[in-house]
Parts: structure tokens; sequence; C-alpha cells
């Protein structure tokens, strides 16, 4: 969206153009405050940003930042000419454009758009986020770091002393000032993170006070750095997909017929993929059974499989069904049908719609039946909704809810990334959960009724799968927090 142009502003982003001309030589050799400050940044900016990626940074400098990305395509505008020739200089195989940002006027589109520590010197913010939208496709992701505005004293004391280089009079903003000014300009949140509760590098200090103390909840709200992470908000009418919907199941010979009977017809139809763990109860029997009179319980349904999986636990078992879908959507059905299938089109027409692009069930919204789940399984859920909100920077509130639903392509994406966490999950919730996180996809809930189970046994030992819980837990905690900056 654009605004039309002040003259008042016109004059500022002049000043604002001829300040940075005169300071860039400081730039190029920066002291032992900035030092360290940009290797931070670069490690938090690169934690949401994959090698190989289009990028574009607007207010690059020297380029360095976008460099450390080392993108497929990198694209850096920026408006002081002595600055953006030694960026040049320094990296030639990146494109650098010589441009306000107020009056972008660019005609390609990029995976990642990248403002770093550039709001706190903009004329007109809104201005700007307003132009991102021609920059964007639906799936671009918006990253903006910016200084704590609580550091405004110390900032200026770090110029005074001449650790820091000499800067203008700053926006300075809090996280949720930016946040309502990306909002009014068509950007959701996806995330938001910290980074630096000690942005001077002191052996052994700064290494526990960044990676330790500042990532503790709470106190991150004083670390230097924010970090947003947004996507474009656009909302569109529900195309038509094919669905894929997994059936992990072991020993449910009882629920077999009902979910034939109720799995309904979803977009350009709906394919039901059983998994089978190895049962001992004729449930394999029974899916073949159901096959063969399909078209009398179920004549909507586009496709059926059955297959045994070779390894062991549910997760195993999703991956084996994701990996044979031939739909665009891939959704996990729970063979204990605790969640209703009917429930199916809600999770449809979330990810569709891009209201969410992971969406997730959550069973502690509405009553639930009687002995739908244990008091210490609803303790433990939401625990771990509580600690995984906190680790992944996203509001969860039921981690163990069976039903998940995502597009194929953006489970491949997941399914690339997956090294980064190693393959530790037998139940494949939080396997998915963490490469969602990582691939900075917008996870969305959608409330669900709990039931009774009617047939077999729950498969959950709530003492040593809670333990294996707290060992992921832990993992999170140092993959999401240790190894790049804090969250809220």
């Amino acid at each position: 969206m654009k605004y039309p142009v002040l003259e008042r502003d016109v004059k500022l982003s002049a000043q604002r153009r001829d300040f940075f001309d005169s300071v860039a030589k400081q730039h190029e050799t920066p002291g032992p405050f900035k030092r360290y400050y940009n290797s931070r940044l670069k490690k938090l900016v690169g934690f949401n940003v994959p090698k190989g990626a289009s990028v574009l940074e607007l207010g690059c400098g020297l380029g360095d930042l976008l460099a450390s990305l080392e993108p497929r395509r990198g694209v850096g505008v920026d408006f002081s000419a002595k600055i953006l020739a030694s960026a040049r200089e320094r990296h030639p195989e990146l494109e650098f454009i010589e441009a306000d940002v107020h009056e972008l006027d660019l005609k390609e589109q990029f995976e990642y758009v990248l403002l770093s520590n550039l709001v706190g010197d903009l004329v007109d913010i809104q201005r700007v986020l307003g132009l991102l939208e021609s920059v964007c496709t639906e799936k671009t992701r918006i990253i903006i770091t910016d200084f704590n505005y609580m550091w405004s004293p110390l900032v200026k004391l770090a110029e005074l002393i001449r650790i820091k280089p000499r800067q203008r009079e700053q926006n300075w903003l809090e996280l949720q000032d930016l946040q309502n000014l990306m909002a009014l300009s068509d950007l959701e949140t996806v995330k938001t993170g910290r980074d630096m509760l000690c942005p001077v590098e002191i052996p052994f200090v700064s290494t526990f006070f960044n990676n330790f103390v500042g990532s503790l909840p709470g106190i991150s709200r004083f670390a230097a750095n924010a970090l947003i992470v947004a996507r474009p908000l656009k909302i569109s009418e529900p195309k038509d997909y094919k669905v894929s919907v997994i059936v992990a199941c072991k020993d449910e010979r009882g629920n077999i017929e009902e979910i034939f009977r109720t799995v309904p017809k979803m977009g350009l139809g709906t394919e039901l993929i059983f998994v089978d763990g190895h049962s001992d109860d004729g449930t394999v029997a029974e899916i073949e059974r159901c096959i063969s009179i399909v078209n009398e319980l179920n004549p909507d349904l586009d496709g059926v499989k059955v297959m045994v999986q070779p390894g062991k636990g549910k997760g195993d078992a999703v991956r084996m069904g994701f990996d044979a879908a031939t739909g665009d959507v891939l959704m996990i059905l729970d063979a204990d049908i605790t969640v209703r299938s009917e429930e199916l089109p809600k999770f449809y027409n979330a990810l569709v719609s891009g209201r969410g692009e992971f969406i997730n069930g959550t069973r502690l919204v509405y009553p639930m039946e009687s002995e739908a789940m244990r008091f210490l399984n609803m303790l433990g859920n939401h625990f771990f909704g509580w600690v995984f909100s906190y680790l992944l920077d996203q509001r969860l509130t039921d981690t163990l809810c069976g039903t998940k639903v995502l597009f194929k392509k953006d489970y491949e994406a997941i399914k690339d990334g997956r090294t980064f966490f190693g393959d530790f999950d037998p139940f494949g919730d939080f396997d998915l959960l963490f490469g969602a996180a990582k691939q900075n996809m917008k996870i969305c809930e959608v409330p669900i009724r709990y039931r009774n189970r009617e047939y077999g046994d729950i498969k959950i030992d709530r003492f040593k799968h809670g333990l294996l819980l707290l060992k992921m837990s832990a993992l999170a905690y140092k993959r999401f927090k240790l190894y790049r900056g804090t969250g809220e």
C-alpha cells in the first residue's frame, strides 16, 4: 500500500542520507562493541533464514549481514552512495541498489525480506512497511530486528565514548508498537525473539548471560535486541486441494469401520492411508474387509491404502504415511477416534484459507467427556503447552493432540531440515512442531471436542513418556534458545 510522500519527509530523508555518507568510514572499521553485536546479529538472523534462499535487505549498509546468509540471490538496498561503494567491493557476489526505501519500487519478489535495525531510523515506518507487499509472495517471511527502547541511554553513552558508531536520533519503539504498525500494513507476526542481555564481549561472562540467563522467561525482556518474524496476511477464499488422511494404528480393529464411514470428502477428494504398527487383534484384516466394501461404507473416499510400518512408534508410521500420500494436504487422524473425523473440515479450511500454515488441534478449550483424559495427563498437557509456547515463540495449548494438518510441500521442507534436531521423537508431534517453528510457519490451533475411547487401550505410559517429553523439551531449549537469541 502506497501513501503520499510529504515534502517534510523528503527533506528529512535527505538529511539522513547526508549523515550516513558522513559516517561511512566509521562503519567500515567498527569497534569492539559493534563487532560483537554484529556477530550475535548474524547468528540470530541466520537461524531464521536458510542458506540458499532469495533475500532482500533494506538498509543493507555494507552488506555484511546479507552476505553471511549465503543467499542464492541477494539484493541490498541503501541510499548512501558511499556506503554502497564499499559494499560492492566487499561483496561482489551480491547486487546493491542505491535507493531510498521510502520509495521502494522493485519488480522482483523474494523468499525473505530483512530490515535489520532500520525501523529506528525511518522517517515513516508505516509507509515502508506498506511498500513491502510488492516484493512479497504469500510465503515470504519478513524479518525485522530493532534495539530495545530500554537501552537508549546506554546506546547514547556507547556513542559518546566511541565504542559504537554515531547515529541520528532514533525511533525507539516497544515490540508491541512495532507489531501494531505491522498489523496496519497487513503483516501478521509469526513469532518474536530477543537477544543480547550483554551486548559487549566479556570472556565467559557474555556467553553465560546471553546464552543462559538471557534465555529465561521475563529476563529476556531486558535484552538489547528484538526480532520479529512476520508474513504477509493474505486471507483468500479456500481453494480446492486433494487431501490425504493418515491413520497410524495398532490394535484398533474396533474403530476401523467408523473411520471408513465418517472421514468426509474435502476439496478435490480425500485419500485414506492406514499405517499399521504390527497389530495382534486383526486390525489389518479389518481394514482390508472395509476396503472390499468401501463403496458401501463411504463412496466419497478417493482411494484407500494400507501398509505395515517397518519400524515402531507413531512418528515412524506417520512419516511412512506422509511419504506415500498423493494429496496436497496432509492430515493426521488418531485411530482411537477420540477426535471425530467430522472435525477435519475445520482444519482443512483453516489451512487453505491461509489463516495458518501448520494447523494443530487443541483438546483443552471445550469440556471433554468424563474419562477422555486422566487428571495427570491434563496437567501434563497444560504444562507442555506452556513450555512449548515459550520454546517456539508461538502460542500452543495442546502439543500432544494427534490431529495435525499441513501442506505436503511444507512437510517436505520440515523433512529436509530434520537433521537440525535429529530423529528423536517416537510420537511425531514434536518432530513436526519443531520443524514448523524452525521453518517460521504460522501455527494455528483449532479447538476440538475430545471424547472417550470406546475400543482398545491407550498407548502412552504417562511416566515413561513424560520423562521422554522432558528430554525433548531440553533438546528444544538447546536448539531454539541457546543456538540463537532468546524469545519472549
